[in-house]
């Protein structure tokens, strides 16, 4: 079974919330970086969703581009970002997901990608830039498999696009608490409930809310509403903050916040 599947289960069985955590690759760098997945990995994530750095992350607010440029002049690359996952999954068996835009994946090779990241321990795949409706319209996108295409879900998603989205998602569905690029929010919406309300009855996956988490109180407060919660510039921030010890400044950070998630 997939690890994405298979951590849901778990979870579902045991009454319990997603704790998804979102790092770049490389940043601040290689060693430190492993360093930084393995201290999630220890603290509780359920969920390590890793960005694959690129040069023109759009969807991305100043501290993810900052982390991306940082991974970047470290000497990250697509293979190398691979590489980490293997070294990884040497000691560690929590689920990955690829946060990744096209531009890279289409330089490697789709299909090949798609086999290469498998095989490496990558589980899942939340492609920023593609369409789940393009990518069936372009051949070479349409080989790719071996991993779980995870789809955003935004709250200006059209109402009639939202079964689409849904029908097609995989391991889970990415609700957008609030519109924007990533970290540019003071805090989640107030109207989780009614979004992941709008999105529950067309999914046959878990839907995890992010944007905006950056206190316990928050995670405990978007758990009551979702399957699990995601958060990413906050974490982030810790290593921007605390590049010569960020594994342990992001242990600390995430530790009450996986707690509070946990507690619902």
């Amino acid at each position: 079974m997939n690890r994405i599947d298979a951590t849901f289960d778990r979870l579902r069985s045991e009454g319990k919330k997603a704790f998804v955590a979102y790092v770049a690759a490389g940043d601040p760098s290689y060693d430190e970086s492993l360093r930084v997945i393995k201290g999630l990995a220890d603290a509780g994530a359920d969920i390590i969703e890793l960005g694959l750095p690129f040069s023109d992350p759009l969807a991305d607010g100043i501290v993810n581009q900052m982390a991306a440029a940082r991974a970047l002049k470290a000497g990250m690359t697509t293979s190398s970002c691979l590489d980490l996952i293997r070294e990884f999954r040497k000691t560690h068996d929590t689920a990955i997901v690829l946060y990744v835009y096209l531009n890279p994946i289409f330089s490697y090779g789709f299909e090949k990608f798609h086999t290469d990241a498998a095989a490496a321990g990558v589980d899942g795949l939340l492609l920023l830039d593609l369409p789940p409706d393009e990518a069936k319209l372009n051949e070479e996108l349409a080989g790719g498999v071996g991993l779980k295409h995870i789809r955003l879900i935004a709250p200006t998603t059209p109402d009639e696009r939202v079964p689409l989205l849904a029908k097609d998602a995989e391991g889970f569905i990415y609700a957008l608490s609030r519109t924007g690029v990533t970290g540019a929010h003071g805090a989640p919406a107030d109207n989780i409930a009614e979004q992941v309300a709008r999105i529950t009855p067309h999914a046959s996956v878990p839907v995890c809310v992010g944007f905006g988490i950056t206190n316990p109180e928050q995670a405990a407060t978007v758990s009551k509403a979702a399957d699990g919660i995601i958060v990413g510039s906050a974490i982030v921030k810790q290593i921007e903050l605390n590049p010569d010890r960020a594994a342990e400044a992001v242990r600390d950070f995430v530790t009450p916040l996986i707690e509070a998630t946990k507690s619902v």
